[in-house]
């Protein structure tokens, strides 16, 4: 049996272990895009592969010869004042053990503490934190494997919770054919401490655990390059009814199934998918543009004019940084702004 069959089949049988269903999970902001190119993407890309130690994040096999060394720091003004943002170094032991750490975090801002005769009691905060350590290994001159371990702390007030997720991936890039594809399964794992007890001990919850697989292609004779990311291909039916088990809104269960049933087999398909483009006229610039599908029917408001599911930005390489703006809409008036910097350490070397 071949290098990759075993691979691919570990990969499989460990997503089966880990399945859990999309939407019903703590943690969210582990899916959070957490660098500007990935943001003006559409969220979410496993299958590029041109030395952007950012998509490690996404892709732990991402990691290349060319990453290493490399330094990448990304923030992002996201809705309502929240402020994100990640930074990740990576470095290459030889030329078939290649190592990166990242830390991704969200603060949530401070927030005035109110008892239940609205007396103020203090203020508060509200952190999300992961660290991720990433391995990764060339098993061919086309196929990289590799795995990510993710330790995760959170904070709201005086409730906290940590956990412990993973990612397994590969990836294929072939040179030649300008084009690149990979395979995730992300954020398997479990939480070791919920965010509160009840009768039966720790209240524990799921992780938002994602099967993902992408695609890339550039142009022969064009500077363009389309990506197309499969994402949840663990669980078919994304409606809300679907992954929520309790509801608080004022519909009944019969009318969020009669809304969910008139969601047909094309626009379900559509809602797991991701388009993107960019635009590559030199190795030091791009244009990027995407469509998420499932963003733009849930956050689209009727009766009005919703690039919702809409992103774009670019990056340009200025002296010895790469420099990347990514932006994103949900909703009329809602935009999410992301900023990137990157350098490869070995150009500062006398």
């Amino acid at each position: 049996m071949s290098k990759t069959t075993i691979v691919l089949l570990a990969l499989l049988l460990t997503g089966s272990w880990a399945f859990s269903q999309a939407g019903n999970s703590v943690y969210a902001f582990l899916d959070l895009p957490v660098s500007s190119r990935i943001a003006a993407l559409g969220g979410s890309n496993v299958s590029l592969h041109d030395n952007d130690l950012n998509f490690a994040f996404r892709n732990p096999a991402a990691l290349t010869a060319e990453t290493s060394n490399t330094l990448g720091v990304n923030m992002a003004n996201y809705l309502a004042d929240i402020q994100f943002g990640s930074a990740m170094y990576s470095y290459n032991i030889d030329k078939k053990n290649y190592l990166a750490i990242g830390v991704q975090y969200v603060d949530y801002a401070v927030f005035q503490g109110r008892d239940d005769l609205n007396q103020y009691t203090g203020d508060f905060t509200a952190k999300d934190m992961s660290l991720n350590l990433i391995y990764a290994r060339p098993l061919t001159d086309k196929i990289t494997v590799g795995v990510t371990l993710k330790p995760v702390f959170s904070v709201f007030e005086a409730y906290t919770s940590f956990g412990l997720a993973a990612d397994a991936g590969v990836s294929y890039n072939d040179i030649k054919k300008l084009f690149s594809a990979g395979l995730v399964l992300r954020n398997m794992g479990t939480q070791f401490k919920g965010y509160y007890s009840n009768e039966a001990g720790q209240h524990l919850e799921s992780l938002p655990f994602d099967i993902q697989l992408g695609a890339s292609k550039k142009l022969s004779h064009a500077p363009l390059r389309f990506s197309l990311t499969l994402h949840n291909l663990q669980h078919w039916d994304l409606s809300y009814s679907s992954l929520n088990q309790t509801s608080t809104s004022l519909t009944t269960n019969e009318e969020e199934e009669e809304e969910d049933n008139e969601i047909g087999f094309g626009d379900m398909l559509l809602r797991h998918s991701i388009v993107g483009v960019e635009f590559l006229p030199s190795k030091n610039f791009y244009i990027a543009a995407s469509y998420n599908h499932r963003r733009h029917q849930e956050l689209k408001m009727p009766g009005f004019k919703s690039m919702a599911g809409f992103s774009f930005g670019g990056g340009i390489k200025l002296y010895k940084f790469q420099v990347g703006f990514g932006m994103s809409q949900f909703q009329v008036g809602n935009y999410s702004y992301q900023f990137s910097i990157s350098t490869s350490l070995n150009e500062f070397r006398l």
